[in-house]
């Protein structure tokens, strides 16, 4: 990601409507479907500034892998330890068979080999073991946005099912998220677009409005996995070990 995309992450990752509502929603969805041991070993890769690192500690005892040094040292801060640095797909010195889940929280897009990086958290997952992955949607949402986080692609849900196929893992409860507030950024993409004003700047509106979008969003926590989803931004699933079944895998 180029500079910029950090420092705003650092900036506003406490206050953005965005990150507040987003952490949330992940954390009900990883309450209600995760099925986590007590004191689960889990792994954030791509951790950023470790904005998540705390919602994820309510599951158990976080490790953490941010590439960035400026990042990285943020997160190491939140986290109250060293944050290693192992990039993806190859994960070197990150331990097989060592974690019960593994988070990919808007990381997957900036790999170049998806399904090699997926492969290799598989490896990484103990008996059981869950990917967490959520992604920005929609190709055709391609904006400033995806050039300065430095994406590869956006996904759909049928090219999100066969990255992780591919990888030999098996999609479960993959829904789409920030549906609500979708037709409101898709109409922002357009108008960008078609004004030549494509605007890769995602500082939080006015209070009032932050506020406003930070509660709309929110209201997906009590949605995401348990009643199907309008297409939305960004979407939501777990990876587990194992053969694609008959029946559609992403029930």
């Amino acid at each position: 990601m180029d500079r910029v995309v950090y420092d705003r992450m650092a900036a506003h990752d406490s206050t953005h409507w965005w990150y507040r509502a987003r952490r949330d929603i992940l954390h009900d969805y990883l309450a209600r479907y995760g099925d986590l041991p007590r004191d689960a070993r889990i792994l954030e890769i791509g951790c950023g500034t470790g904005h998540n690192l705390p919602m994820l500690a309510r599951f158990g005892r976080v490790d953490a892998i941010e590439i960035d040094p400026a990042a990285g040292a943020i997160a190491a801060e939140r986290l109250g330890r060293p944050v290693g640095t192992a990039p993806l797909p190859e994960l070197a010195g990150v331990e097989p068979g060592a974690y019960d889940l593994i988070a990919v929280l808007d990381v997957v897009e900036h790999i170049a080999d998806d399904v090699a990086a997926l492969r290799a958290m598989g490896e990484r997952l103990r008996p059981g073991g869950k990917i967490l992955i959520a992604v920005p949607a929609h190709q055709w949402l391609w904006s400033a946005h995806d050039v300065v986080n430095h994406h590869y692609r956006r996904y759909g849900k049928r090219t999100l099912t066969a990255a992780i196929e591919r990888a030999g893992l098996r999609p479960v409860r993959m829904r789409w998220f920030n549906s609500i507030l979708f037709p409101l950024a898709a109409a922002a993409r357009i108008a960008g677009k078609l004004t030549g004003r494509d605007d890769a700047d995602d500082a939080p509106p006015p209070k009032p409005l932050n506020k406003l979008f930070e509660t709309i969003f929110r209201l997906e926590r009590h949605l995401v996995g348990r009643v199907p989803m309008t297409p939305g931004v960004s979407i939501v699933a777990l990876a587990i070990p194992g053969a694609v079944p008959s029946a559609s895998s992403a029930k």
